[in-house]
């Protein structure tokens, strides 16, 4: 299974008036610089057979501007992905064949950690994602037996080649 990790963009910060933090929604710049992203995600990275998405709008809101770039995806929302359990997410990926490509959008330091689980180690310090940034694990068996790393982009980079 080649699973691709990707944090979503820039949201209203956390603590902002009036609005709670699961409601927070990406911003203006946000949406923009992640439809860049996503075009330089799709240079690199072929279409996914799934697209799993925390359901809490930052994260589905990326996921659409994914899904809109790589054109016949459709966003599947998740709701182990809103939370911390790094298991919970496991046991979700276990359900697909080791031949598909999964797409994960969701949140720090969740996504961090899960990769470092994919990775056998405690690398979430050295290898969290930045908004927008996307990692990939190879992963030739079952998700709970880990995989290997294939890249880990910043989104400037993505930028670049969007």
């Amino acid at each position: 299974m080649k699973i691709t990790l990707i944090r979503h963009a820039i949201a209203v910060p956390s603590g902002t008036e009036g609005i709670p933090d699961d409601e927070r929604p990406l911003t203006k710049k946000g949406r923009r610089r992640f439809q860049k992203v996503a075009r330089g995600l799709v240079e690199i990275c072929g279409r996914p057979d799934v697209l799993l998405t925390s359901p809490l709008p930052r994260a589905t809101q990326t996921a659409e501007i994914a899904a809109k770039a790589w054109r016949q995806v459709t966003p599947t929302e998740e709701p182990a992905l809103a939370k911390a359990n790094i298991d919970d997410i496991l046991a979700v990926l276990a359900q697909y064949s080791p031949d598909q490509r999964v797409a994960i959008v969701g949140h720090e330091p969740t996504l961090s950690l899960l990769l470092a689980r994919l990775l056998g180690g405690g690398f979430s310090e050295r290898l969290t994602l930045r908004k927008g940034g996307v990692a990939r694990v190879d992963v030739p068996g079952l998700p709970m037996e880990g995989g290997r790393l294939e890249w880990f982009l910043r989104p400037r980079i993505l930028l670049t080649l969007g």
